[in-house]
């Protein structure tokens, strides 16, 4: 009995390793250029200059990729704006974005909401706001909503903080 159950032992461990080995799936449409240089989930972004604290970024998945020097957010996005004093002044929330890493530009899109301070709201699907400009625009229906009115239209443009804005193709407008 002793020398049956290391023998019956023995003869397990080898018959388990005979089996073939299991080799993983290889994707071969992918291609390297397809790949990001960089990958992150659930990450904060901090956007510094000179002047200090300019934005914070914070995305469910970020991919950055250096040769079309572009950065994607997906999984949500959400910029909180600072003035110069470092102060937050406006928060701009969406499904998804791009920043353009050579004229840092921002894109976003789907379900964009961008509120200010002072209450002001901003509804769109697509926003950009211009780096150099420090402004924010779009082409597509707006909705701002104030404590006194509701604006919706076509065509807007406005600073980063939603102070001083114009909306091109007013559609309808309502007082409260």
């Amino acid at each position: 009995m002793r020398l049956l159950l290391p023998a019956f032992l023995l003869f397990i461990l080898l018959t388990g390793c005979d089996q073939e080995k299991i080799k993983p799936e290889v994707n071969t449409n992918l291609k390297p250029i397809d790949l990001p240089d960089q990958e992150s989930w659930d990450s904060e972004v901090l956007l510094i200059d000179s002047s200090g604290l300019r934005a914070v970024i914070t995305s469910g998945h970020i991919r950055v990729f250096y040769k079309n020097k572009e950065t994607f957010f997906e999984k949500s996005l959400k910029v909180d704006f600072y003035n110069e004093q470092s102060i937050k002044t406006t928060t701009l929330t969406a499904d998804r974005g791009r920043i353009d890493d050579e004229t840092k530009d921002l894109y976003a899109y789907g379900n964009v909401v961008a509120v200010n301070d002072s209450g002001v709201v901003l509804k769109s699907d697509e926003l950009i706001w211009r780096n150099g400009e420090q402004k924010i625009r779009t082409d597509k229906f707006v909705t701002i909503t104030t404590r006194y009115e509701s604006i919706q239209g076509y065509g807007f443009e406005s600073d980063q903080y939603l102070r001083n804005y114009v909306i091109y193709k007013i559609n309808y407008i309502t007082t409260f």
